[in-house]
């Protein structure tokens, strides 16, 4: 298995898994390759596969990560991937070796990542973590966790912002969707997709691009990748929601009896 690093001088020639062809998302795909630019001058590391294969991961100083979270001394784990044909090879117990490594190198006490207590698009797989040793050291009031290794067993303490911990969404009628360029797909599905499909419904939309480092990590929501609200109330992290053809479904199945809302 072969693994490469990415970094500014090899960035441009270099493919970023996902989003690869997709040409609907080619501004997104390149807006994702410029906040990852940004980010190598904070130690920030992007390693995948030597392969056209989403297999990836994403780590960096929780200090200098686009999310609510207080871990001084760790590194935050953010995207992680192991797709298709490549599951059940070991890729992951291979890159999350490579994440234990750099924290070991830069004297980091411990690693933490972002979860759903079940199941949630766009965050880490808490079973997968909770199976590597990976214990839940803060919970949002959306069902959000954050999960922690020390390494080498080291102690440490690792929370969410006080914001987070609030579950205070924005005030409000309508929705409001929290997203960043971390992800390719994030521009095209909420600055085209969403903002169509809440006018076709005549629903008012607010959107909040986390476009700065204190803005991503100020904001309500842990999931700073994609975040949906309605009337101040967490919806979900499920990108497709921006979809026509998914939103109807995605909302009443979050939201049930949370709020009553009429989709037409």
């Amino acid at each position: 298995m072969t693994y490469i690093a990415l970094n500014e001088q090899t960035l441009c020639d270099e493919h970023i898994c996902c989003a690869i062809s997709d040409k609907k998302c080619a501004q997104g795909y390149q807006l994702k390759k410029d906040w990852l630019s940004q980010q190598f001058s904070s130690d920030y590391q992007f390693i995948r596969l030597d392969e056209r294969a989403k297999v990836f991961i994403e780590f960096g100083p929780a200090e200098t990560g686009w999310a609510p979270v207080v871990a001084p001394g760790h590194l935050l784990i953010n995207c992680f991937w192991v797709s298709g044909k490549y599951k059940g090879q070991g890729h992951g117990k291979a890159l999350l070796a490579r994440v234990v490594e750099a924290a070991r190198q830069t004297g980091a006490t411990g690693l933490v990542t972002i979860a759903g207590a079940k199941k949630m698009p766009f965050l880490s797989d808490g079973k997968w973590f909770k199976r590597q040793g990976f214990e839940v050291c803060d919970t949002s009031p959306d069902g959000i966790e954050l999960l922690r290794l020390g390494v080498d067993g080291q102690a440490g303490s690792a929370s969410f912002s006080e914001a987070v911990q609030k579950g205070i969404g924005p005030k409000g009628e309508g929705l409001v969707a929290y997203y960043s360029n971390r992800c390719p797909f994030t521009d095209h599905h909420v600055m085209q997709n969403l903002k169509e499909t809440a006018q076709k419904r005549g629903l008012p939309l607010k959107i909040v691009h986390l476009d700065t480092l204190e803005k991503a990590q100020s904001a309500p929501t842990a999931a700073t990748i994609f975040s949906l609200y309605w009337s101040g109330k967490f919806v979900t992290t499920d990108l497709s929601v921006c979809m026509d053809s998914r939103f109807d479904k995605i909302m009443q199945k979050a939201l049930n009896e949370k709020v009553s809302i009429e989709l037409v």
